[in-house]
C-alpha cells in the first residue's frame, strides 16, 4: 500500500531548534509528492496564522490541522472549527486565572488573547508562536470563536497541574502537553487525529496510507492512528514507546530523511 498522506507536527519535528527547515530540499520533495498524488498536511498545536507563514509558496494548496485540531483548513477553505460555548469559556477562564505561575493565551479564530500585565519575557516568547496576539486587560470582554487555551508554567509544576486540570475541567477541555513547560487545553475529541480523519474522508485515504511525524503528547492520537507513525529521536521516551517507527532528530532533518524513503518506496514503505 502506497503513502497518500504525509502529516507533520512542527516544533521539535519538522522544524529544527532554530524554528527553521531546509526549504529547498522540502520544496523539491513536495513537487515529487504532487507527482505521486500524496497530500501534505501540517498538524500542529500552533496558530493557523503562524503556520501558513512557514509555507508561503504552497499554503493555498496544502491542508492545516491547526490549534491541535481546533481549526482545520484545506486548500484555503475552512473545513472545521471547534467552538466553546460562552458559559464553557467563562468556566475555564474563572478557574485558570486562579492558578499560580500560569500564564494564559486564549486561542481564538481571529487572534490569540493574553493579559497585558504578564511580564515582557512571556510576551516575547508568545510572539514567536502567535502571529496574531492581542494584549487585553482581562479575558471576559473578548469577542472571538475560542477552541483552545495555551498555558505557560514552570516545568516543576507541569505534572501536578495537568492532573488537577483533568480533574477540574476534564468534562469541558482536556489537558495535553505541547512542549517545554507548556500545556494545551483542547476540546475533548478535537485532537490532531480527528482533523486528519476529516481530511482522509474528504480525500478517500485509509489509515494505512498515512505517514505522520510527532514528538509530543499532543501527537499521541495522530501517531497511533497513522499506519506509519514516526516518533522523533528527540521525543520523550513515553512518546517513542508508542510507535513502531522512529525518525532521526529534528536537528538532523529527520522528517525529510523519512519522506525521502517514502518517495523512493524504500523500507518500510514497500
Amino acid at each position: 500500500m502506497s503513502i497518500k498522506m504525509i502529516a507533520v507536527d512542527m516544533d521539535g519535528t519538522f522544524l529544527n531548534d532554530d524554528k527553521r527547515y531546509n526549504r529547498e530540499r522540502f520544496l523539491n520533495q513536495y513537487a515529487r509528492m504532487k507527482e505521486q498524488d500524496i497530500r501534505f498536511v501540517v498538524a500542529s498545536g500552533n496558530q493557523y496564522w503562524q503556520l501558513i507563514s512557514f509555507f508561503p509558496e504552497i499554503a493555498h494548496e496544502i491542508a492545516f490541522v491547526a490549534e491541535n485540531g481546533g481549526w482545520v483548513v484545506c486548500e484555503g477553505e475552512d473545513l472545521f472549527n471547534g467552538e466553546l460555548r460562552p458559559e464553557q469559556y467563562a468556566k475555564i477562564v474563572d478557574h485558570l486565572i486562579t492558578l499560580p505561575e500560569v500564564e494564559i493565551i486564549a486561542c481564538g479564530k481571529t487572534s490569540g488573547w493574553t493579559l497585558r500585565d504578564y511580564d515582557k519575557d512571556f510576551h516575547q516568547l508568545a510572539a514567536k508562536y502567535y502571529h496574531r496576539l492581542e494584549h487585553v486587560e482581562n479575558f471576559f470582554n473578548v469577542d472571538d470563536t475560542f477552541f483552545k487555551f495555551a498555558l505557560n508554567l514552570p516545568d516543576a509544576r507541569l505534572h501536578d497541574t495537568m492532573n488537577a486540570l483533568q480533574q477540574k475541567l476534564g468534562d469541558i477541555m482536556v489537558p495535553v502537553t505541547s512542549g517545554h513547560g507548556s500545556i494545551d487545553l483542547i476540546i475533548p475529541g478535537l485532537h490532531k487525529a480527528n482533523g486528519l480523519r476529516m481530511l482522509q474522508q474528504r480525500w478517500g485515504i485509509e489509515d494505512n496510507e498515512v505517514l505522520a511525524f510527532g514528538d509530543g503528547g499532543n501527537d499521541t492520537e495522530m501517531l497511533c492512528q497513522a499506519g506509519f507513525g514516526f516518533a522523533m529521536a528527540n521525543a520523550p521516551d513515553n512518546i517513542r514507546a508508542l510507535t513502531r517507527y522512529h525518525a532521526p532528530h529534528n536537528n538532523q532533518e529527520g522528517v525529510l530523511e523519512i519522506i525521502e524513503k517514502a518517495l523512493k518506496r524504500e523500507p518500510p514503505f514497500v
